[in-house]
């Protein structure tokens, strides 16, 4: 291991190059200062022109930070990722056709850096079956001139797959805290730790070189061996950044790494709108001891309504990060989340996902339409990507998708998704149970599309329609939205909680 300037390992990318970059959404673990320090020598020399950018997950601060510094014409030839919502810049040189762009599912882009670590083919797997991820319509393509199939439909044992090809990694920014003399990383104060170990064993099998950016240096010998995530045998390079924040918004939160508890009451108290409405109605969805998901956005908001309403405890709120119970963060910090019960590395958090361990997924939705389909990934001017919601979505016993029912005046309950991140008719073969929540209305997936279960108090079927791009039908037990939904005062989610009945038990355990 040596260790170098931010300068001296951007130096090391060649042109054509495929970079492996590490972290999450806003700043969460991302080697922002030696893609700032790449993006700078471009600037300066012209070089390295043509790379690949790949990254499981979105990486950005909205702006120029993250992917922001390589949204350059000439260095980006094509960009591989599960989200472009946090890097617009990026998202922009795609829908221009500046680059090759795909977005593939972060789930199933993490759980390739295992496959590729090992020299295993790809990945085989289910998720994106019936999306725009799939062949048969769009194959994750998100400019025009993305080309190359990385997705292909096989049929193994007589079942439907998809298959997510691997590729050649030449060099990988990778982030943690702290690095001993041998190149031993920790990630103590990370919010999350993702793949940082399968995307540098995959690095070194394909004879690349792996940078780890870290926050300082420890003498040899002083890491506990359980806190090493990334061994020193494989780290080539450590580039030191003593400024290193935990995120792009948080200098450093004990809340976040585990370091220390916070009180829930330090926990935000989300103003009386529209947003807290849906939330809470997610929230009556809960049920004791359910494991539950909550996606980036509207929902996230639910974390905060459980601990306004001391129910934090009855059930286990995850993120697909990694982060097992607590609070999931919210607004630029998505990703992260206050007082977690455990960190898992995010491919094995993926793992339990489409293993159907999910009770219930609360899912924002930038539209839905007349078939039940949803779209968050791509809608007018905007490239936001799936990021986790395909493996969410397809694989949750039961899915609550949430969201304002118009936008700027603009219904977002249209007659068909520019383009399909969920299908409802795969949903329904599959007999999942879906919502669709808004601030004025509830519907459910029904035998044709959504059906309207709920209005809220005061406004008629002829409110709602006109508010939508398609009329849809109605149940035939309509009834109103709880009023609680409405009022400022807290609603009593933790005794009507804990007066439901919770998950099954098993036979055996019942027995004791």
């Amino acid at each position: 291991m040596r260790r170098v300037s931010a300068a001296q390992a951007a130096s090391l990318v060649r042109d054509g190059d495929t970079l492996l970059i590490g972290g999450s959404g806003g700043g969460h673990a991302v080697p922002d200062a030696l893609l700032a320090a790449l993006g700078q020598r471009f600037r300066d020399e012209g070089l390295p022109r043509g790379i690949t950018a790949l990254h499981p997950v979105g990486v950005g601060d909205g702006g120029q930070r993250g992917m922001g510094h390589l949204a350059q014409k000439g260095l980006l030839r094509r960009n591989i990722a599960g989200s472009f919502v946090n890097s617009p810049p990026v998202g922009r040189m795609a829908l221009d056709d500046e680059i090759e762009a795909w977005s593939l599912p972060q789930g199933a882009l993490s759980q390739l850096m295992r496959e590729m670590a090992a020299g295993r083919m790809g990945l085989f797997t289910k998720t994106g079956l019936h999306t725009f991820v799939d062949p048969r319509l769009q194959g994750g393509r998100q400019s025009a001139s993305a080309k190359e199939d990385l997705v292909t439909l096989e049929v193994v044992r007589g079942e439907e797959m998809l298959f997510y090809k691997p590729y050649h990694i030449d060099i990988a920014f990778l982030r943690g805290t702290t690095a001993d003399e041998d190149g031993n990383v920790s990630m103590e104060q990370e919010a999350v730790t993702l793949e940082m170990l399968s995307e540098a064993q995959a690095t070194k099998r394909c004879g690349g070189i792996v940078v780890v950016q870290v926050k300082r240096m420890a003498a040899r010998g002083t890491l506990h061996p359980k806190m090493v995530k990334i061994p020193g045998i494989l780290v080539d390079l450590v580039v030191v950044e003593p400024a290193q924040e935990q995120t792009f918004l948080v200098p450093y939160s004990t809340a976040y790494s585990g370091e220390l508890r916070i009180p829930l009451d330090d926990i935000p108290v989300l103003k009386q709108d529209s947003r807290k409405v849906v939330a809470r109605r997610g929230a009556l969805e809960l049920f004791p001891r359910a494991i539950c998901n909550l996606g980036s956005g509207i929902f996230t908001g639910i974390a905060n309504v459980a601990a306004e309403e001391g129910c934090l405890d009855a059930i286990c709120l995850t993120n697909e990060q990694g982060n097992v119970g607590g609070a999931p963060a919210s607004g630029g910090d998505a990703g992260a989340a206050m007082n977690p019960d455990a960190q898992l590395d995010q491919p094995y958090q993926f793992d339990f996902y489409d293993g159907g361990g999910l009770d219930l997924a609360f899912l924002s939705f930038a539209e839905f339409d007349a078939a039940g389909n949803v779209n968050v990934s791509r809608f007018g001017d905007k490239l936001i990507g799936p990021g986790g919601f395909i493996n969410i979505s397809q694989n949750a016993k039961r899915v609550v998708f949430g969201g304002t029912l118009t936008a700027g005046g603009k219904p977002k309950a249209v007659a068909q998704v520019e383009q399909i991140t969920f299908a409802g008719a795969y949903a329904r073969e599959r007999g999942q149970p879906v919502l669709y929540v808004t601030e004025c209305a509830v519907f459910r997936l029904g035998d044709a599309g959504p059906e309207l279960v709920e209005i809220a108090p005061g406004l008629t079927v002829e409110d709602i329609a006109a508010r939508m791009g398609f009329r849809p039908a109605v149940a035939p037990g309509l009834r109103a939205m709880d009023a609680r939904l409405f009022a400022p005062e807290p609603m009593g989610l933790k005794a009507e909680i804990a007066a439901k009945p919770g998950k099954p038990v098993n036979p055996r355990l019942a027995a004791l």
